[in-house]
């Protein structure tokens, strides 16, 4: 019923920028938050920032000040601007939305959803 897909990895080189998107389409009735998750081989999956539904944002340390999440609620789509890359940014990226579902009797329910990853690679 949902699918989240991400655009805009590829290789860059130290000092570059990059921006990621992230569209989620389907039955949705509202997003509660969108997050970005990178993973590198032989590492566990962190989180590298994420925005709420009152537009709050949390970073990790390694990349405050060099990149900025945002998102468009008109359509269901966040962004991440990566500016000033480093090759310890190597990793693939991954997208996680936060979805408020209508269940039965109408009540609200929550849950998520990954999208595919989309690989990113600083690399002179």
């Amino acid at each position: 019923q949902v699918q989240v897909v991400e655009y805009g990895g590829g290789l860059v080189q130290p000092g570059g920028s990059l921006r990621l998107s992230c569209a989620a389409s389907g039955s949705i009735f509202s997003i509660n938050s969108m997050a970005w998750y990178r993973q590198a081989p032989g590492k566990q999956r962190e989180l590298v920032a994420a925005i709420s539904s009152g537009g709050s944002t949390n970073y990790a340390d390694s990349v405050k000040g060099r990149f900025t999440i945002s998102r468009d609620k008109d359509k269901n789509t966040a962004y991440l601007q990566m500016n000033s890359l480093k090759p310890e940014d190597t990793a693939v990226y991954y997208c996680n939305v936060e979805i408020i579902i209508v269940q039965r009797m109408g009540a609200l329910g929550a849950d998520d959803y990954w999208g595919q990853g989309t690989q990113v690679t600083v690399s002179s």
